[in-house]
C-alpha cells in the first residue's frame, strides 16, 4: 500500500539507504522485500517511496545523467535536513555476462565501472581517465561488499555501466575483452556512485539477471523472472541494510 503524498519531509525519517533504482518495476520489487506500508514523498526535483524503517526507494530514471540527477536530488534534500543518508545502493536487473552470471542469478558489484566514457581512437577505447579527466570506476568499502555477499549469496565482480545496450556478439566481445572481470552490464550504477561521492556517501550496486549480455533476443529475456530474483536478495540484504541505517560509517571499514 502506498500512502498519499508528503511534500518535501525527509527529516522525520529513520531510514538512513537510499535505494536508487532505474524504473518503478524495480523499486517495487525491491519494496516488496520489506514488510509495512510505502509513504510517497516528493521532493524537488524527485520522489522517494519510503518503507518504514528500511529504505527510502527511489525511481531514479534510465541511463547515467537522469540517474545521477535525481539520486543527487534525493542525497541534497536529506542533507538539508540534517539527515544525510548513510548508504546509497544502486539496484535493479541487468544484462549478464554467460556463463558466469547466468539468468536468475544476483550480482553485487566489487567495482562499478563506466564502459563507454571515453574516446575511440585508432588503437582501440581510451576510457576517460585515459584523457585526463575523471574517473570511471567506483568501489563500495570492502566491508560493506563482504557483508552484502554473504548474506545474498551474490556472485561478485565488475558491473559495467552503459549508455548503449549490449545488443551483438561482437560489442559484448569488446566489453569483455576491455573488461574481464565483468559479470554483467546496466545503465544506471555509475551515475548514481557519481552522485553517491560527491555527497562522501558509500554506494554498493546490485543486479538481478534478466537476460545474457550478447545478440537483442527479447525471447531469451526473464524479466519476472529476475524481478523476483531482486526481491528474494533485498530480503537477504535487509540485515545489512539495517546495519548500515543504524551504525557510523567508520564502524564498517
Amino acid at each position: 500500500m502506498v500512502l498519499p503524498p508528503e511534500e518535501g519531509r525527509l527529516i522525520t525519517s529513520s531510514a538512513r539507504v537510499l535505494v536508487a533504482t532505474a524504473v518503478p518495476a524495480e523499486r517495487d520489487a525491491v519494496a516488496r522485500a520489506f514488510p509495512g506500508p510505502v509513504e510517497e514523498i516528493v521532493l524537488p526535483g524527485t520522489t522517494v517511496h519510503r518503507v518504514t524503517g528500511a529504505a527510502d526507494l527511489l525511481a531514479a530514471g534510465v541511463g547515467p545523467a537522469l540517474a545521477a540527477a535525481s539520486t543527487a536530488a534525493a542525497l541534497t534534500a536529506a542533507a538539508l535536513d540534517g539527515r544525510p543518508y548513510r548508504l546509497v545502493v544502486s539496484a535493479g536487473i541487468g544484462g549478464g555476462f554467460l556463463p558466469h552470471a547466468p539468468l536468475g542469478s544476483l550480482v553485487v558489484a566489487d567495482e562499478i565501472t563506466a564502459a563507454d566514457l571515453g574516446a575511440e581512437t585508432p588503437d582501440g577505447f581510451l576510457p576517460v581517465t585515459g584523457l585526463g579527466f575523471g574517473t570511471v570506476t567506483h568501489r563500495p568499502p570492502a566491508a560493506l561488499l563482504r557483508e552484502a555477499a554473504a548474506a545474498s549469496g551474490a556472485r561478485t565482480g565488475t558491473v559495467l555501466t552503459v549508455s548503449t545496450v549490449t545488443g551483438t556478439a561482437a560489442r559484448a566481445d569488446a566489453l569483455r575483452a576491455r573488461h574481464p572481470r565483468a559479470l554483467a552490464e546496466a545503465m544506471e550504477g555509475f551515475g548514481v556512485a557519481e552522485a553517491a561521492a560527491a555527497h562522501g556517501v558509500p554506494v554498493l550496486e546490485v543486479r538481478a539477471v534478466s537476460n545474457p549480455v550478447g545478440p537483442r533476443d527479447r525471447a531469451a529475456w526473464r524479466i519476472g523472472d529476475a524481478l523476483t530474483a531482486l526481491t528474494e536478495g533485498f530480503g537477504k540484504l535487509a540485515p545489512v541494510l539495517e546495519s548500515w541505517n543504524q551504525h557510523d560509517q567508520h564502524d564498517h571499514q
